[in-house]
């Protein structure tokens, strides 16, 4: 009898003293740039080990989801592939002063189907159309997905945007433009190094120079919703070694302070 009271005791005593570390487990959403799709799957298990927090990570093409914040998703953390997206939000007072800052960079390239393509010179002289022959060219939505934008500008600024623009095939996100050329659907599209560098089934066969399109730069802020510490502990995780390390496996730029 003493021996079943001292371990029901016992037992009691050490879920008393869990309770704690479960009562500041939080749930925190994240919107993210799809780009980002393999460098957040890494960072959610490294970061929910080592803080008990539950990360809820959607993806998607940063204009389809800030277009979702400024309807009134309840979204904690927003990171996404251009400043634009985050300006908007920012002027309509949908981001905590003082907590936006710049996380990565990153580049875009052509890439073309399978896995032995030949390289292309990219620039004024290249025949993009003759190149493409019957096909389309693979792009996220041109007027409002990063990605796509960033295409258009530097294909515009090349002098190729008027012999290809009614042959390109948009899609949602840059990650479902990668997947037409991996399918075979496409034989070129345009990405990020990252998307390419994520995918086997397509070859990058040149970069788009840097100076051709506005710097690809990834802000992340904390949303004036709600406040709590797990945000701020996520925002400093995202600026930390652990996560500096999986976004450089993934071919990113990590932004130094």
């Amino acid at each position: 009898m003493f021996r079943s009271l001292r371990l029901q005791v016992t037992a009691i005593l050490t879920s008393a003293a869990a309770l704690p570390l479960a009562a500041h487990a939080e749930e925190i959403n994240v919107f993210a740039a799809a780009s980002l799709t393999n460098a957040l799957a890494e960072i959610e298990t490294n970061f929910e080990a080592a803080t008990g927090h539950d990360l809820v990570i959607s993806l998607a093409g940063s204009s389809a989801l800030a277009r979702q914040i400024q309807q009134g998703a309840l979204v904690d953390i927003f990171i996404s592939a251009n400043p634009g997206w985050m300006d908007a939000l920012e002027a309509d007072g949908l981001v905590e002063a003082g907590t936006r800052f710049d996380l990565l960079r990153n580049s875009i390239v052509l890439i073309a189907a399978g896995a032995d393509a030949a390289p292309v010179e990219i620039g004024a002289d290249m025949d993009l159309a003759a190149l493409l022959g019957d096909g389309h060219l693979a792009m996220a939505l041109v007027d409002s997905v990063p990605a796509g934008i960033y295409g258009k500008a530097s294909l515009e600024a090349l002098g190729q945007w008027g012999a290809v623009e009614g042959r390109v095939a948009q899609a949602d996100n840059v990650r479902a433009a990668l997947a037409f050329v991996a399918a075979g659907e496409a034989p070129y599209g345009i990405v990020y190094a990252t998307d390419a560098a994520a995918q086997d089934r397509v070859t990058v066969v040149g970069t788009f120079p840097a100076d051709s399109h506005p710097p690809i730069v990834y802000p992340a802020g904390d949303l004036a919703n709600r406040d709590f510490p797990a945000e701020t502990e996520f925002l400093d995780y995202l600026r930390g070694p652990e996560a500096r390390a999986a976004f450089e496996r993934q071919g990113f730029v990590v932004v130094s302070e």
